[in-house]
Formats: C-alpha cells, structure tokens, sequence
C-alpha cells in the first residue's frame, strides 16, 4: 500500500492510499489522519470511493510525525567530504516537525542564510513502538518507507555543535510522495537514491552504502528513548550536497529539487525566496 495524505478543494486533510487510478478515501474505514491508521496497526480494505488524482493535492504522506530522528554522516563518502570522521555510533538529531511539508510544496530560503542545502534521504516510518527493540527484531517495528529532503541552512548549522535549528526552517523537511508499507519492499538496503537540480544530477548512490543500517538504527535509538508509532527515522544524505562542492553550490530561489529512491517515487519540490 502506498499510504498518502490528501486534500480537496476547501475540505480538511485525510488518509489515503495511493493507486494508479485514484485515491482511495480511507476515511470512510474510520482512519481520521495517516497518523490513526499507523497507530492502530489494522489494513484497511481496498474497497470504497475512489478520487480521481487530477481532484486531490498531495500533502505531506505523515504531516503531525511525533519525533524525526535523522541520521547525519551516515554514507561514509559524505562524511569524507563533509571532513568530519567516520561515527563510531550513529550521529543523531531531530527536525522539528513544524518544518514538514509535501510534495510540490515550495522549499522557502530564508533571508537569513546564504548557504542553504539539499540532502537527498531514505526515511523509516515507525508503526509499533517500543524500547530497548533488538536488532533483530526489526521488521516487527517499520510501517514503511518513504522519501525526505533534509533541507539545511549550513551556516546556521555549523554556527554551533547542535544542528536541530539550522535544519528545522518552515518548509525545511519535504516529505512524500507517500509512504510505501514495508511489504512491498523487500531490502531497504539495496535502494538507488538520488537528487537532481533542475534535472542535473547531483547526488547517487545506493542505500546499501549505509553505515548504520535500519536494524541497528532501531536497536539504538530505542535504547535511549522508546520509538512510538508514526516516529520517522531518516537514515542519512551520501555524498554530493552542496557544502562538500568545490565550488560549494547552495539552493537558490526559482529551482526544481528532485528526489527520487527505487520503489518510493519522486518527491519534487521548487524553491522560493523568503518573501
């Protein structure tokens, strides 16, 4: 299933799942937001109305998540670029989640930073929580997959050692197009990812490049605090963002900024200046 957050002209936001045909309103199985379906751990039936795509506007697939864990320096070939050594254990931050968004939705550069980035990821949304999870027993805990665009003001980043504010702007945290069930990926370590600018690649690699995978990444985290349903984990960006350039090349205002990850989709955002 491919699990979205939908809305029509002048209603309020509802789940969805995604077909080439339509959206399915899953609404009318009482799934009240993405949030409620994930949380209640039932599957809705492929059964009900069906909304024509040309009627709905895509929002992000998980708009409330709880908590973004994200992953930084986690392809050893950005941390290389990046000049910071190789992590012993997983480097781990959060983006509020006040800075998501969904597909289409404008990335807005803020005025008061000139060195604004893109980083290409691949994100785990979390549908049974719990604490202390062992590695093993990973695949009891994932909902699914999705796409997310860990959008980062550098300068305001890299001002001080904690890196949640340069990275949690409004609109900094694109998210989408949906979020794909974990049925219906098999390997989440074997997915090509990439990001281009107005159609000129700019970052490809493969997420079986991932120093800390999905297991490990769900047995640490969840030492430390218990994950709860619909936490997304965001596993890391591989080389290519702008601040490892040579020139460095920052995001400007009037660009297309395309993810795309094997099985996933396209999570397309423009760019905008701060009005």
């Amino acid at each position: 299933m491919k699990l979205v957050t939908f809305s029509l002209a002048d209603d309020r936001p509802g789940a969805g799942a995604l077909f080439d045909d339509g959206i399915l309103d899953l609404s009318e199985q009482g799934f009240g937001s993405a949030l409620d379906l994930i949380a209640s751990r039932r599957s809705p039936v492929p059964r009900g109305t069906r909304i024509p795509l040309d009627q709905a506007r895509l929002l992000a697939p998980l708009p409330n998540p709880p908590r973004i864990f994200c992953i930084g320096l986690n392809y050893r070939d950005h941390a290389i670029e990046s000049k910071m050594e190789i992590p012993a254990v997983p480097t781990v931050f959060v983006k509020l989640s006040s800075s998501v968004i969904g597909p289409n939705a404008p990335i807005v550069l803020p005025k008061i930073s000139t060195q604004p980035d893109y980083e290409a990821e691949f994100a785990v949304v979390i549908g049974r929580g719990g604490a202390k999870i062992q590695a093993a027993n990973w695949r009891e805990h994932v909902f699914g997959y999705t796409i997310l665009n860990d959008v980062s003001a550098r300068d305001v980043q890299l001002a001080t050692s904690q890196w949640t504010l340069g990275k949690s702007f409004p609109t900094f945290c694109p998210i989408g197009p949906a979020i794909v069930t974990a049925d219906e990926i098999p390997d989440p370590h074997g997915l090509d990812i990439r990001l281009d600018i107005d159609g000129e690649e700019m970052q490809h690699s493969n997420t079986r490049e991932l120093i800390f995978r999905v297991p490990e990444l769900i047995a640490y985290i969840s030492s430390i605090t218990p994950l709860e349903p619909g936490d997304i984990i965001s596993t890391g960006t591989p080389q290519g963002v702008g601040l490892g350039r040579k020139p460095q090349r920052w995001l400007k205002p009037d660009e297309t900024v395309t993810v795309e990850i094997a099985g996933l989709g396209q999570l397309v955002n423009p760019t905008v200046a701060e009005a």
